[in-house]
């Protein structure tokens, strides 16, 4: 297997970042580039009292993603002998953003931590890894809960 670009998915949780230190150092080992990509979830719906009019994004959308942008770029500069570039998406889904990211930008692997939820919590937040898992044509490399 050629390795030449790795994903870590963060959700800007300190859980999120376990894969950045092994992977980092897989990538460096390899001369693979990373890529550290988060997603603000942009979901988009009629303003109110005008059902027919164009579906808006949140106002607060474009604060998070600079939010984003500035907790990843901080994240990737203790990154240090390895290419790293940041990503923040929007996307009204994660797993399909990230999975079609990866699908057009030539991503190798993509690595994420998974947060363990068990039981009705796992039933109602669902699992963003599991998609992931489930949908993605490269191979997911998962963190679990320590």
């Amino acid at each position: 297997m050629n390795l030449q670009h790795i994903l870590i998915l963060s959700d800007l949780s300190p859980e999120s970042l376990r894969p950045v230190t092994p992977i980092a150092d897989l990538a460096r080992s390899v001369g693979a580039r990373i890529t550290l990509m988060t997603v603000v979830e942009d979901v988009r719906i009629a303003p109110h009292g005008a059902p027919f009019a164009p579906p808006v994004s949140s106002p607060d959308v474009d604060k998070e993603a600079k939010h984003a942008e500035l907790t990843l770029e901080e994240q990737a500069a203790t990154l240090k002998g390895v290419e790293v570039n940041t990503v923040v998406a929007r996307g009204d889904a994660v797993p399909d953003t990230v999975v079609k990211w990866a699908s057009e930008n030539g991503v190798d692997w993509i690595a994420l931590s998974t947060h363990g939820r068990t039981g009705f919590r796992h039933l109602a937040l669902g699992s963003v890894a599991e998609a992931i898992l489930r949908r993605s044509k490269v191979p997911v490399v998962t963190f679990p809960r320590q």
